[in-house]
């Protein structure tokens, strides 16, 4: 009997958090993102059909801190299975480039693709911005 992994496992060592941009107080933490938007856990409920101004902080190779900034509209918040939590569904507003690009690398490695095909272009850094990151830098490693 075969009792041997034969699809690599993902797992993120930490959460990504989400700030307020403009406060940079905490809301919560990603539950799932995608293009069209993101699921936030959170220790309180979020208000419906407001504008939140969001940021994640990511670390990147060269030891900075790295901001990833959007906008994005809360459209349902409910209790979450787990007491003291709250679920609340958001809607990204016109997506940056680099929060697209962060969508795709995720999405990248959490997938059941072998690890060394890579989408083309989509993971390699792009110039000596300091404001760009490689796949790397989203995720780190297991």
């Amino acid at each position: 009997m075969l009792n041997q992994r034969r699809i690599q496992r993902h797992q993120l060592p930490y959460y990504l958090n989400v700030f307020n941009r403009l406060t940079g107080k905490p809301l919560g933490f990603i539950g799932n993102l995608s293009e069209g938007g993101l699921l936030l856990i959170s220790p309180y409920p979020m208000m419906l059909d407001a504008r939140f101004e969001m940021r994640l902080k990511i670390p990147g190779h060269d030891g900075l801190m790295r901001f990833i900034d959007f906008s994005a509209t809360c459209l349902w918040s409910r209790e979450d299975v787990t007491p003291g939590s709250f679920d609340s569904g958001f809607e990204l507003l016109s997506p940056s480039s680099e929060i697209r690009d962060m969508i795709a690398a995720l999405n990248y490695y959490f997938s059941f693709r072998p690890a060394l095909q890579a989408p083309a272009g989509r993971l390699a850094h792009s110039g000596s911005s300091a404001s760009k990151a490689s796949g790397e830098d989203y995720c780190h490693g297991h």
